[in-house]
């Protein structure tokens, strides 16, 4: 099986979408803020938890290549701040 002919062809630059996890939306909003510096990025609130305790955010950016659309990813994932990112 060739993985390489189930990648979707993504022509770049895009607007991508990113959704985010954690338990504070300030602290959140500051991984964004750090993971996402020199382009324009819009953050727009999703859901919260039935008990309130986890938040998830939006994060849309027009991302100019995979490179950069993959270290956005990492950069959100290790963040402390952020629990999960989609």
């Amino acid at each position: 099986m060739n993985l390489n002919e189930q990648r979707p062809d993504i022509e770049y630059p895009t607007r991508w979408q990113y959704k985010i996890i954690g338990s504070d939306v300030e602290e959140m909003l500051l991984a964004v803020a750090e993971s996402i510096k020199g382009l324009d990025y819009e953050v727009s609130p999703s859901n919260v938890s039935k008990n309130e305790k986890y938040f998830s955010l939006n994060v849309s950016v027009v991302i100019p290549s995979e490179v950069v659309r993959d270290i956005i990813f990492q950069n959100l994932a290790k963040h402390p701040a952020i629990k999960i990112v989609i």
